[in-house]
């Protein structure tokens, strides 16, 4: 029981930091929406961490469900990561035109 008391605790730091980021205006509107979504599916997860035991074992998987979710929040991982991967390579080229440019013009 100290585990999800602890994982909670650990899920409003989230939260309230979400919160001030936002606050501050460091996170767009749209990033504070996803991550305080994530952070509330998180706790809720957290919270019924015995249905999902139960569930997962009604679907037939030796897991249990606390075992499942720390899949799926790898895979998650590997998809933002994933995300960031390819947005950093538009951002390369992007810089990359942009010097070309500035590189041409002040040639002339």
């Amino acid at each position: 029981m100290f585990q999800i008391y602890f994982a909670l605790i650990i899920v409003l730091f989230f939260l309230a930091r979400t919160y001030w980021q936002k606050k501050k205006k460091k996170v767009s509107r749209n990033e504070f929406f996803f991550w305080f979504v994530f952070w509330l599916l998180v706790g809720l997860f957290i919270l019924f961490i015995k249905k999902i035991d139960n569930f997962v074992a009604g679907l037939g998987f030796s897991a249990s469900g606390i075992d499942v979710l720390s899949y799926l929040s790898i895979a998650l991982i590997f998809y933002l990561i994933f995300k960031i991967i390819i947005k950093i390579e538009k951002i390369e080229k992007n810089v990359t035109e942009l010097v070309r440019h500035i590189s041409i013009n002040n040639k002339k």
